[in-house]
Parts: C-alpha cells; structure tokens; sequence
C-alpha cells in the first residue's frame, strides 16, 4: 500500500484476494494512511513554496530569469565544454520542474530548468557537466560516473545538497 502525490491510496494485491480482505486491510491502517497523506501533503506543499521563489508569471518576470540563466549557466558550459571536449549544438531554457537539464543526443542539444536559479552556484555547475558527460556517454553508466569524478569530483555531495533544497526548503 502506498500513497500517491494527489493523496490516494494505491494497493497492489495477488490476484484472487477478495475485495472484502483488501477493504480490511485499508480499514486495519486508517492511522497510517491518515499520517502518510499529511506528510505527503507537505511534502507537496514543500515543494511548491520551493519553485514558486522563482516568479515567471510575466513576460517581465520570464525575461528577467532568462537573462540571469544565461548569464549563470552559459560561462560554466563555456569552461566545461572546452575541458571536456565536447560542444553542445545548443542550449535552451524551460520552466521545467522535473528535471534539473536534459541532454538531446541527438541532436546534442542541451535544456536547463529556470529553476536552477534556486540554488547554489556549485548545484547548478554539477547539472551543466552532467548534462555535457551526456554527450560523451548517454546513459547512466559505469562509464557516465567515471566522467563525473573527472570532471566534478563532488558530484554526489552537489546531488544530494540540489534534492536537499527542494525537500527540505
């Protein structure tokens, strides 16, 4: 049994049980469900109070943080790029609030989050050469995590400080 983030309860059952003993079953944990859903709730809240620091309801509001992630990310693309050999065909910039970037390989295009103006500096250039290793190795592999260490050997402390802010803020 677990809770989803609009609140309800999902309970995965072997086929054959009766719907009378999955409905006890939900009943015998009305306390736990009751407390998950609170928690959930605010984890929720949490992490809307989180991205909504960053106004982009204007046309004024969205330039305005474009210009400052230019400005932020572009230098570190810059330095990294030419560290590591590779070179993005672009780079481009959404309000996304699932990813922090997102590598095309494709077309070896680059997307950052607006969002990225939320943390730290350090945060932000572990997603730029996490992005950039994705044109040198697509998945998360053995090889991607080598090209990590080279190339920002703090890259789990910045992961794990980067989540810290949208969990806890």
């Amino acid at each position: 049994m677990r809770i989803v983030k609009n609140g309800d309860v999902h309970v995965s059952a072997p086929i054959g049980i009766p719907k009378s003993e999955v409905e006890r079953f939900v009943e015998e944990h009305r306390d736990w469900i009751a407390k998950a859903r609170k928690k959930t709730c605010e984890s929720q809240q949490r992490r809307a109070d989180f991205y909504n620091q960053l106004p982009l309801r204007t046309r004024e509001q969205a330039d305005d943080a474009l210009r400052r992630l230019k400005a932020l990310i572009e230098p570190m693309v810059d330095r990294h790029s030419k560290e590591m050999g590779v070179q993005p065909s672009s780079i481009y910039y959404k309000a996304m609030i699932s990813r922090w970037g997102v590598c095309h390989i494709r077309e070896k295009s680059i997307c950052f989050s607006a969002y990225l103006l939320l943390l730290p500096e350090w945060c932000v250039e572990h997603v730029v050469v996490h992005e950039l290793c994705h044109l040198l190795e697509p998945s998360h592999n053995a090889r991607f995590h080598a090209l990590m260490d080279k190339f920002f050997p703090r890259w789990k402390e910045a992961r794990r400080a980067t989540i810290k802010c949208v969990k806890f803020y």
